[in-house]
């Protein structure tokens, strides 16, 4: 694959983390718009544009940065030694940028003031679990899939993502770009800044657990073990 230097793999991880956060909000501005008060319309035209755009971003992105847009993501693969620590900090820095940027850009498109600060609640027990669960669930199918199908990667990751929004009891941030760039739109998406902490908390959670068990599952033990017999023979 052609390697791409530092300076264009952060302008597409900020470039895909803002269209990424301008789906997320913009199709939630739109799809309550439209909805005519049934949530449960609303967030189905929340998820089927997030899903779609994950799969899009990826596929445009991957071969120059990785696709990472997610600060978990990103330090999954610190963890693993597949990127040091300077470019996993610029790399985040990059994210967060990006998504408060497609914020904006989502606000410009449907006339909503610029600067909001979100008062929607989302807190509790069980929207932390969740969040642990759902990027539990996507970095464990991150890894999955780099390990047996890496050309899947960015159908497997938008069609998680899309089943996540409804198995899930917060929706399925699993991102800490996300969840701060949403803390800054007052919309469907939103969530409430004094809520945020404990979101990204439970994300990191869920994706050191994910990066652990597939270390494990996945990793070079698991590799011999498989190719013993053959060897044997």
């Amino acid at each position: 694959m052609e390697r791409f230097d530092l300076g264009r793999r952060l302008a597409a991880e900020a470039a895909g983390t803002a269209f990424l956060l301008a789906t997320v909000v913009g199709s939630g501005i739109m799809a309550e718009q439209l909805a005519g008060g049934n949530v449960a319309i609303a967030l189905l035209g929340n998820t089927i544009p997030t899903g779609a755009i994950l799969m899009v971003l990826i596929l445009a992105f991957g071969p120059v940065s990785g696709a990472h847009f997610n600060p978990a993501v990103t330090v999954a693969f610190l963890v693993r030694r597949e990127i040091t620590l300077a470019a996993a900090i610029a790399f985040i820095a990059a994210q967060i940028a990006g998504g408060l940027a497609g914020t904006w850009a989502a606000h410009l498109m449907f006339e909503e003031p610029v600067l909001q600060m979100s008062e929607k609640i989302r807190t509790g027990p069980a929207q932390w679990f969740a969040e642990v669960v759902a990027t539990f669930g996507l970095v464990m199918t991150i890894f999955a899939t780099i390990r047996w199908r890496v050309e899947a990667v960015p159908y497997m990751v938008g069609l998680y993502i899309t089943a996540a929004y409804w198995f899930t009891a917060s929706t399925s941030f699993a991102n800490p770009a996300v969840t701060i760039a949403r803390s800054f739109t007052d919309t469907f998406s939103g969530i409430y800044p004094g809520h945020m902490p404990a979101f990204i908390a439970a994300q990191i959670a869920g994706a050191l657990l994910a990066t652990g068990f597939c270390g494990w599952l996945f990793g070079r033990a698991a590799a011999e073990a498989e190719q013993a017999p053959a060897a044997a023979e």
